[in-house]
């Protein structure tokens, strides 16, 4: 599913992560853990081609992410990569079904069925009652859902979450962890998750530990 091989990204003078390499196998949940600073959402943002390494390279279902323009690799992020956040970005101004709607209208698939699957991922999420609420009317766990949801509208080969449960309370947090399990025994999507917490981490299928900047264990 993806290749890492030899990543490293400075900042100026800081040597941020220090030749990566690792595989990451399809249909899984891995969690990427380390203490502050060890380069664990540095490198989540390039396996998710959010931002260029310094040099080394990032295959993704064969496909060399770092060899691409940037049209094309929008459009590859666009069709084969879902994205989770901390903080949600949801669009405050559209409901709940528009913003899951959104990278489907932005790939240019037909509307119809485009708010058909944002319907159905609603209702397998239990938001099917929230269609038409705007994220101020919903709670965090509610919107961090939704958020899951606009991830997996264009059926993505992985799911790239940073600290995704990083905000939400301890209820929501276990739901959201659930949710990430049930999605890839349902669908086959593979999870790839920054987080620190260890609850997320030993359940996953695969724990990646980084320390300053290189991978210690995993």
């Amino acid at each position: 599913m993806i290749s890492v091989k030899d990543i490293r990204k400075e900042f100026g003078q800081l040597e941020v992560l220090k030749g990566i390499c690792l595989d990451i196998e399809p249909n899984q949940v891995v969690s990427i853990v380390g203490a502050s600073g060890a380069g664990k959402t540095t490198l989540l943002q390039i396996m998710g081609s959010l931002l260029k390494p310094s040099s080394g390279e990032v295959l993704i279902d064969g496909e060399n992410i770092c060899k691409m323009n940037d049209r094309t690799l929008s459009a590859f992020r666009n069709e084969k990569i879902g994205f989770v956040f901390q903080q949600h970005h949801l669009l405050p101004e559209f409901t709940a079904l528009e913003n899951v709607c959104i990278p489907g209208y932005i790939a240019r698939r037909s509307s119809h069925e485009v708010e058909r699957q944002a319907k159905e991922l609603l209702e397998l999420l239990g938001l099917s009652h929230r269609l038409s609420h705007r994220p101020q009317e919903m709670s965090g766990g509610e919107q961090q859902r939704v958020a899951v949801a606009r991830s997996l509208i264009n059926n993505p080969s992985v799911i790239f979450a940073d600290e995704p449960s990083g905000n939400l309370d301890s209820h929501n947090k276990q739901e959201l962890h659930s949710l990430f399990f049930k999605l890839r025994d349902q669908f086959g999507h593979t999870f790839v998750v920054v987080t620190h917490d260890l609850e997320l981490a030993k359940m996953s299928d695969r724990i990646i530990t980084l320390n300053d900047g290189m991978v210690v264990n995993g």
